[in-house]
């Protein structure tokens, strides 16, 4: 009894794993697969932050930096030169890396809020620039990608189940990976630990700009620079449970629900309510449950588990 209870949890991990497979067959409301699909995307994001402010305890809120140099990478090689967003979002990933290397290495100087500050500044930054490239980047006016219909190689379909399969399938191989390089990290130089976790974790950020651009049909620096997009990574796995693999999804299942349920209600024009409700969770997990939700929901586990074997004990042999 204790062993297949042990074994369970792959059950329901394959269970969910199979669930979200067949979701997007199951449901064909655009607004609910959006709703999916944003989940996903920022899910993917939460665990390549996860990496550098989870598992290496860097507060970095500047990860807009590297979202947005490869959301403009891809767009650039596809509308100046035509290359496929599938060659485009490798490429962005790996002007991230690049770009990663300076940037760390000016901001792993700095420590707690100090750096921080750094990186939400390294991101302002690019932002700008990127508002002045009016010749080669489109300025602050931004362009709108072309709309190919249905032409899988380079990245656009017209269903939405594609866009969800691409975001779902790309964190699953992230998720996959984390906790492996995670445990391969442990022992070797801290300065080493902490540039070799940056450079990954921009460059799958990066992946994450091409695919919302490619998604939405549409970049401009406030977009791909956005601050939020920070800021959301970060929400998403200090509410889900900050240096823990399940951590963002669980916290991005949470926020970018919410999120998407009170610009349905309320409009896009009410910022402010979303803000708020944002800020009440985030104070409400914070005072009750410091580990993040993840905590609780491992906590749940265990007295579960803990009650299956203490019925299993008194079971009789001959019953």
């Amino acid at each position: 009894m204790t062993s297949n209870f042990k074994t369970r949890p792959w059950f329901w991990i394959a269970v969910l794993a199979a669930t979200a497979l067949v979701l997007p067959l199951a449901v064909s409301d655009p607004f609910a697969l959006d709703i999916f699909i944003r989940v996903l995307l920022f899910a993917f994001i939460g665990v390549a932050w996860n990496l550098m402010g989870g598992y290496a305890k860097q507060l970095s809120l500047g990860h807009a930096a590297y979202f947005g140099l490869g959301a403009y990478t891809s767009t650039i090689l596809l509308i100046r030169f035509g290359i496929s967003p599938w060659i485009g979002i490798l490429a962005g990933g790996v002007v991230a890396m690049l770009a990663s290397l300076p940037i760390g290495a000016l901001c792993f100087r700095l420590r707690g809020p100090y750096f921080a500050i750094a990186t939400i500044a390294t991101a302002q930054v690019l932002m700008l620039l990127f508002l002045k490239f009016r010749d080669f980047a489109w300025g602050a006016e931004g362009t709108t990608l072309p709309n190919l219909g249905d032409a899988p190689l380079m990245m656009q379909f017209e269903s939405r189940a594609a866009y969800y399969y691409i975001s779902w399938m790309g964190f699953y191989l992230v998720a996959v990976g984390e906790d492996e390089d995670a445990a391969e990290a442990v022992g070797v130089d801290t300065a080493k630990i902490k540039r070799n976790i940056y450079l990954i974790s921009a460059f799958l950020t990066a992946l994450a700009g091409t695919f919302y651009v490619e998604y939405i049909y549409f970049i401009d620096p406030n977009t791909a620079f956005s601050f939020n997009v920070s800021v959301e990574a970060a929400l998403v796995s200090i509410v889900g449970g900050i240096g823990t693999l399940w951590g963002p999804v669980v916290g991005t299942i949470l926020l970018e629900a919410t999120s998407a349920l009170l610009q349905s209600w309320f409009g896009s024009g009410h910022g402010g309510v979303q803000l708020t409700v944002y800020s009440l969770i985030l104070i409400t997990v914070i005072l009750w449950r410091p580990s993040g939700l993840i905590g609780l929901f491992s906590d749940l586990y265990q007295r579960f588990a803990h009650a299956g074997s203490a019925r299993a004990k008194e079971v009789p042999l001959d019953g």
